[in-house]
């Protein structure tokens, strides 16, 4: 079917040579006792303990199937093969999936059953598997595709997080995703902490991509079609309290000025705004962005030197 076979994605020389299966083990291990994320919350997950994130043993899956929502090269004719995770590592105020991340809506499956997914998705002609929020569960995800690889499974994988990710988590992953979508939400930690009650949450970001666009590079496509690299994601918010101009700017000084970049302006109240309380720092966030608000994030794109992605140029 068309889109399934059209690159070969780097995990299947790691499946050919054995790696991939050792891979597994050793990213397993992170489960217990827990560092899978930054947080190193310490929990035994292999018992069936739970940790901050809502994820025990099994991963938990709320939704999945063709997502023609997501950035274009990703989508394409087919769509996007996405599978969305519940729970996450991050309690961001203002997510747009709070049933899914914070309230932890959905149903635990096995590993195996995980892998049938993703075979059913490529059936269908998606072209990639797209996993949000899949920091948490990064060693079932593993475990799934060493399981699915050996029936057939040849698409790229995609890592959509929001980026609260562990460098030693990554490394591992180093050769199984070909393709990145990382957040860049924050330039201010104080901020990060009040709004995602994420810890350092500037210099985990800062890092993750920077080892994201060691192991993918600049994002690579073939047809209009992404088989290789990075999207990074920023979502301006009211107020610039996400700190754009920073944001932006590390991207084009420290990974890449070829970075592929969507500047997203769809920020509504939403999630657990209200709960922010009489905070004079959040009371923007009681409201939609505003067009100059956003045209100020793209000008500061500009003028650093980006000139890839959405509204820079989808090249």
């Amino acid at each position: 079917m068309a889109g399934t076979r059209e690159c070969e994605p780097s995990y299947l020389s790691l499946h050919r040579s054995g790696e991939l299966d050792r891979r597994v083990e050793r990213i397993r291990e992170l489960l217990s006792p827990c560092r899978v994320c930054p947080r190193r919350c310490g929990v035994e997950r292999i018992r069936g303990e739970t940790g901050y994130c809502g994820g025990g043993l099994l991963p938990k899956i709320s939704s999945y199937g063709p997502h023609f929502g997501e950035e274009p090269p990703l989508v394409g004719v087919y769509g996007s093969g996405t599978i969305f995770f519940a729970g996450c590592s991050l309690r961001c105020a203002f997510c747009q999936n709070y049933e899914i991340s914070q309230e932890r809506y959905g149903r635990e499956v096995s590993c195996e059953e995980l892998a049938q997914i993703m075979l059913r998705l490529q059936d269908r002609g998606c072209h990639n598997i797209n996993f949000v929020t899949p920091t948490h569960f990064v060693p079932q995800i593993v475990r799934s595709v060493s399981i699915a690889v050996k029936q057939g499974l040849a698409l790229p994988l995609v890592y959509n997080t929001g980026t609260y990710d562990s460098v030693e988590t990554l490394r591992l992953l180093d050769g199984i995703f070909d393709i990145y979508m990382p957040d860049a939400k924050y330039a201010d930690n104080d901020i990060a902490i009040a709004l995602s009650d994420a810890p350092r949450y500037v210099d985990v970001m800062e890092e993750a991509i920077l080892e994201m666009q060691r192991q993918a590079g600049d994002l690579v496509m073939d047809r209009g079609i992404a088989r290789r690299g990075l999207i990074i994601r920023h979502l301006v918010l009211p107020g610039d309290l996400a700190g754009s101009g920073r944001i932006l700017a590390f991207i084009a000084e420290k990974v890449s000025r070829d970075a592929y970049v969507n500047i997203m302006d769809q920020y509504r109240p939403c999630g657990r705004v209200g709960d922010l309380g009489a905070d004079p720092r959040f009371a923007v966030l009681n409201r939609r962005l505003t067009a100059g608000e956003y045209e100020r994030a793209v000008s500061a794109a500009r003028r650093s030197g980006l000139h890839r992605g959405i509204p820079l140029g989808n090249s």
